[in-house]
């Protein structure tokens, strides 16, 4: 109808706005070939598990001028879903705790070595349940002691609590938190802890916010480490440690600690000091 009928009239009887004629489509920018590669292996390397904001943490520790908006779209760009987190509610317990909560979720003291926190969890594994205890210092978030085993016991606690003293050596008065597990009640745990100095803290029952940050450490194994399918118990052992000691020590950024891994976190902290 060129010559014939107007724009105005041809848009009119169409329905359409003017703007839509005289509207030029927008390009996208190009997408920058490293910074692709640097949102792929940060990516892969977290499990899926990175959102914007930690992405972008991560990408300007490597360098790049990215913000959060930034990371979101090239996540959106590149088509990178993260992995969906699963949660498990727990029925309470009124009995009155054996110990006194003397930590009361107070979960930043001023330095290392004053207040640690433990905890067990199960994971699944192709050959039954794998059980994991850990010990947190909670100036840092930095895992300082471990064990694994098929049998939740008393054992199993005392094996990662011997390791966090071993390798840390804390002066008398340490805090020790925990929940009600037998495992922390239990009379061998109880002498253990006096025998290094350490006072005993414990969780009221059925509130495991009172132990958050050893919850949230389990959380982030969990969701960061392993995936659906079920690994034989020694892979998933190996996994499990090496994903603590190694990355959650040592790289995973931690928004907590001003997005530093907790390793480099105390040692910031000690040269402060």
């Amino acid at each position: 109808m060129r010559g014939s009928l107007s724009i105005r009239r041809v848009l009119g009887i169409l329905g359409w706005p003017r703007s839509s004629h005289y509207a030029a489509p927008k390009q996208r920018p190009v997408l920058d070939e490293s910074l692709a590669k640097a949102v792929h292996a940060i990516h892969h390397a977290s499990g899926r598990t990175f959102g914007a904001r930690r992405m972008s943490h991560a990408l300007r520790r490597q360098g790049f001028d990215v913000g959060r908006d930034r990371a979101a779209v090239t996540m959106q760009r590149l088509d990178l879903t993260l992995r969906t987190k699963r949660y498990k509610h727990y029925t309470r317990n009124t009995k009155p705790a054996p110990a006194l909560n003397i930590l009361n979720r107070q979960f930043d003291p001023a330095g290392a070595n004053e207040a640690w926190a433990g905890d067990v969890t199960y994971l699944p594994t192709q050959q039954g349940w794998l059980y994991l205890a850990i010990v947190v210092d909670l100036f840092s978030r930095r895992v300082i002691g471990w064990a694994t085993s098929h049998v939740a016991d008393t054992r199993l606690a005392l094996a990662a609590s011997e390791l966090a003293f071993a390798t840390r050596r804390p002066k008398p008065g340490l805090i020790v938190h925990t929940d009600q597990g037998c495992q922390y009640t239990a009379d061998l745990f109880v002498a253990h802890l006096a025998e290094h100095g350490a006072v005993q803290s414990m969780s009221r029952k059925g509130n495991c916010w009172d132990n958050a940050v050893v919850e949230r450490v389990f959380r982030t194994l969990k969701h960061e480490c392993l995936g659906e399918e079920r690994l034989p118990r020694e892979m998933t052992r190996v996994a499990v440690i090496d994903f603590l000691a190694g990355y959650y020590n040592h790289e995973r950024l931690h928004s907590t600690l001003n997005y530093l891994p907790p390793a480099e976190f105390e040692t910031l902290a000690a040269q402060r000091s």
